[in-house]
């Protein structure tokens, strides 16, 4: 089996671009989801029937490794521009305050989504506004202003399981 990093029309990214995007592993045997024909359909590629995708990002620097990035079930979608939360993610668990931290899309009438942080402070933090304004200007040192949180919520404690899995789909619910 080989890994493939494609676009979201189907054509391959070059190793080497820098440029994210969705894993597909080709094998002998097209996947299939038990009774589930259209998640099937959804993971396949157009023209390789072999080739199939669970939702993985990712892509190949220029010595050929390959770097996961995100999951397309993940994506934040700015007006029109898709934002990943793990660069977010990344850049704020850096900070001396910060614990634990889920980046996630919530809705936006005029953009359609926007950027929300869920931090868990570490020991000897307190949440407040302040510190609000500074783990957002933090990640704007690194990052675009559209990849950015807007906003910052302090929570006790993240969704994890046993496992130590984040579980996103909690928090999406919380936020609609």
């Amino acid at each position: 089996p080989e890994t493939h990093v494609l676009r979201e029309d189907g054509t391959p990214v070059e190793p080497g671009s820098g440029e994210v995007g969705v894993l597909a592993r080709s094998g002998h045997v097209p996947l299939r989801y038990h009774n589930d024909p259209e998640k099937t359909r959804k993971s396949q590629h157009p023209l390789h029937e072999t080739w199939a995708t669970t939702g993985d990002l990712g892509y190949v620097d220029e010595d050929g490794f390959l770097y996961l990035t995100d999951r397309t079930a993940f994506t934040i979608i700015v007006g029109g521009v898709n934002v990943y939360p793990q660069e977010s993610e990344n850049i704020l668990i850096n900070h001396p305050a910060v614990y634990d931290v889920a980046v996630l899309g919530v809705p936006d009438e005029e953009l359609g989504e926007q950027v929300k942080a869920c931090v868990q402070l570490a020991e000897g933090y307190e949440p407040s506004d302040e510190l609000a304004a500074e783990l957002i200007a933090y990640t704007r040192e690194s990052l675009a202003a559209f990849k950015t949180p807007r906003t910052v919520d302090f929570l006790d404690e993240l969704p994890r399981t046993p496992t130590g899995k984040m579980v996103k789909g909690e928090l999406r619910k919380r936020y609609g």
